[in-house]
């Protein structure tokens, strides 16, 4: 038997010993450390400690509020919720108070109308295994009126989070200026497009937040320290849009686009003694609720194109201004030689021997063509339309503002220059320079905000003024400028070319634009009777102008340039009865705006009635007593003593007597009626090929006369 030898000694435990006492002298010096140094590992400890406890949420700024200068809200926010259901059955702690989706088929099924989601993908979100999970797209950014519909049916596991969103309440009204916001993915709202994204600084505010530490219950640990910094809500920015010019103009625009079919077609009104934009409308348009965008740039400002004959204004105005105008002495039109390359008037032959004022008049190139290589240099010319704003931004407050170009080498090039082609402008330079005429040779800056208001103080921060250049032309170069205008649109030879923007009774002047459309594929201009940009540049009234209009309206599907000019003439009338124009001191009336609902299977009577206690005289097509089709349509925006008509459910129509109507007019009738039309001349009807009191049967044609029938065509 072996016996442990005594005499080693045994080492295990001084090990054993040692290992732990280094041990207790690190937790030592550890703690010691701990306990002596506010910073450990370059972390405060303290404020570590504190916030592992620390709440901290975010106190939203509201964005500012959009106005028209009336102030009527134009973009505002609105609060909206997102749907969400609960799947986890863990939330449910009593069987007879369900805290998530218990029947998911049956959730479903309720909610698939409501949110415009199918049952299956309904279904299908709902199946996933995950706490809970939000029912988009359908469930995202509804309102309060769908959320209590939905609160209604009492489904279990289902909930809201809150949240904002920006909302249009006029839909499709002035949307290339207003622009849109939208929330991004960390649950800002941005601005992406006009005033929204122009001034989002400023809309947005400067979001706050609240902070202090909680219990492991998320209640506020009392007595301890909060801090709170208050949000600062956005500024309010009211726009110079006059509301009832607006609707006038949306109403006007959209009807010539769908009648006509163009391109596209853009109408402006500017206040012509301040410069403030007060209507501006482009269609094809969209609505900022729902972004239905098909083009992202604003006509007003961001498209640049060859503008033709508008141009031929400020030609004359330069060398008038030169000094050594003579609007008498003449010229040979039809065409003129320059170089290798030739320059034809509208008409091909032209007039024969004429006076310069009578080129102005006719719109005649080739009398362009003889003041500029007579009478201007390159130089000279380039001053005159860099003076006038061309080639350079105006500065109005919206985005993307482009400056065009007016650059020209050869000879036939500042030719071309001068009668619009070769050169590209903007509609808000046009708009722009025609404010000289209006302001006796001084042009102003063209705005579109009134005023930025801070909701916080009430305080104004941003008010506009009147911002007038010193003086670019004389008085005597404006006041026969007008009078060329004048005679532009009034006059009554045959190659007069205005002739279509004449309303009587109104002191209307202005220019007119037939411009090639130069085709990037074939690197040639356009050909054929519809493919041009056909435009219109005037003011009224001419002694002192208030109001002044640009309108483009590009490759029109048919009639030429005569779609333009109704959709000027309709607005320019609305105007002229809004404001009380042309019309002695004692007779002027109060008139105030109506916008039409729809009067489809209504009764008869009862919409006469209607009509006729806010002014408005219908026009009653038949005799049954249900209303089938009007005109203007629905949503359309219309002035005291304006007239509606109304087709009814009559099975045996008579032709109606059109005689005193305007084109306009009798077209929309004929098309009430289905009945095929011709319509010859211009101004209002004076005869009619069915005569009045007639059956109408399927397939009659009617053909229309107006008088001051003009002779003008594709030119300008």
């Amino acid at each position: 038997m072996k016996t442990r030898n005594r005499t080693k000694t045994w080492k295990f435990p001084k090990i054993v010993f040692a290992f732990f006492l280094v041990f207790i002298i690190i937790l030592f010096a550890q703690y010691t450390y701990l306990a002596l140094f506010p910073n450990i590992y370059g972390i405060n400890m303290k404020e570590f400690a504190e916030s592992r406890n620390m709440y901290k949420s975010t106190l939203y700024a509201q964005r500012g509020t959009i106005y028209d200068s009336d102030s009527n809200v134009l973009a505002l926010n609105v609060t909206s919720y997102t749907v969400i259901a609960y799947l986890d059955e863990n939330r449910t702690e009593y069987e007879d108070d369900p805290q998530h989706v218990v029947d998911i088929e049956a959730t479903a099924k309720a909610l698939s109308p409501l949110l415009d989601m199918s049952e299956e993908y309904l279904i299908e979100l709902m199946s996933k295994d995950v706490y809970q999970v939000e029912l988009g797209p359908g469930g995202r950014g509804i309102t309060e009126l769908k959320k209590d519909e939905i609160e209604a049916l009492n489904l279990p596991g289902i909930s809201f989070i809150e949240d904002y969103k920006r909302y249009y309440p006029n839909g499709d009204f002035a949307s290339y200026v207003i622009g849109y916001a939208k929330e991004t993915d960390d649950g800002e709202i941005k601005g992406e497009l006009g005033i929204e994204y122009k001034y989002d600084e400023e809309l947005k505010g400067t979001d706050g937040y609240i902070e202090y530490q909680q219990d492991r219950y998320g209640y506020k640990i009392p007595d301890t320290k909060e801090v709170r910094e208050d949000p600062i809500d956005g500024d309010d920015i009211y726009l110079t849009i006059d509301s009832n010019i607006q609707r006038f103009v949306e109403s006007a625009v959209k009807e010539g686009y769908e009648r006509y079919s163009p391109e596209w077609v853009g109408l402006t009104v500017m206040d012509a003694k301040t410069g403030k934009i007060l209507g501006t409308a482009t269609s094809p348009s969209f609505d900022p609720n729902i972004r239905d965008i098909t083009n992202y740039e604003n006509y007003l400002t961001s498209y640049a194109y060859e503008p033709g004959s508008t141009m031929k204004t400020y030609t004359y105005m330069c060398t008038l201004e030169k000094g050594n105008y003579d609007g008498n002495a003449t010229y040979q039109s039809g065409s003129i030689d320059i170089g290798e390359d030739t320059i034809n008037d509208w008409n091909r032959t032209g007039w024969g021997t004429i006076t310069f004022d009578k080129g102005y008049e006719y719109s005649s190139n080739v009398g362009v063509a003889n003041l500029m290589l007579n009478y201007l240099t390159k130089a000279e010319y380039r001053d005159c339309l860099s003076k006038y704003g061309f080639g350079k931004t105006t500065g109005i407050e919206l985005p993307r503002e482009v400056s065009g170009s007016i650059d020209f080498t050869y000879d036939v090039e500042y030719v071309t220059a001068g009668f619009g082609q070769g050169i590209t402008t903007t509609a808000i330079q046009h708009l722009q320079a025609l404010t000289m005429l209006a302001n006796d040779g001084k042009m102003l800056k063209p705005q579109i905000i009134e005023k930025i208001v801070d909701p916080n103080t009430n305080e104004t921060v941003y008010q506009s003024k009147i911002e007038a250049s010193e003086q670019i032309v004389s008085s005597s170069t404006v006041n026969k400028m007008k009078q060329l205008m004048y005679n532009t649109v009034n006059g009554t030879d045959a190659g007069t070319t205005g002739t279509l923007y004449r309303i009587d009774g109104y002191d209307i002047i202005g220019k007119t634009g037939t411009a090639e459309i130069y085709d990037e594929n074939t690197f040639q201009y356009l050909t054929g009777e519809n493919n041009y940009l056909f435009s219109f540049a005037g003011m009224f009234p001419m002694d002192d102008p208030e109001i002044i209009i640009y309108a483009v309206m590009e490759r029109p599907s048919w009639n030429q340039s005569y779609g333009i000019s109704e959709v000027v003439n309709n607005v320019i009338r609305s105007i002229v009865k809004y404001k009380n124009m042309f019309v002695p001191e004692e007779e002027k009336t109060t008139f105030s705006t109506y916008e039409l609902p729809s009067y489809t299977n209504k009764n008869t009577n009862d919409v006469t009635k209607e009509l006729s206690s806010n002014n408005i005289s219908p026009i009653v097509i038949g005799s049954g007593s249900k209303v089938v089709d009007q005109y203007p349509e629905a949503k359309t925006s219309i002035v005291s003593y304006d007239k509606v008509f109304l087709l009814t459910n009559d099975k045996n129509l008579t032709m109606p007597n059109l005689v005193g109507y305007s084109r306009t007019e009798a077209i929309a009738i004929c098309e009430m009626l289905g009945l095929q039309y011709e319509i010859t001349g211009y101004g209002k009807v004076t005869t009619q090929s069915i005569q009045a009191g007639t059956e109408i049967k399927n397939g009659n044609k009617v053909i229309i006369n107006l008088e001051d029938k003009s002779d003008f065509n594709e030119g300008d």
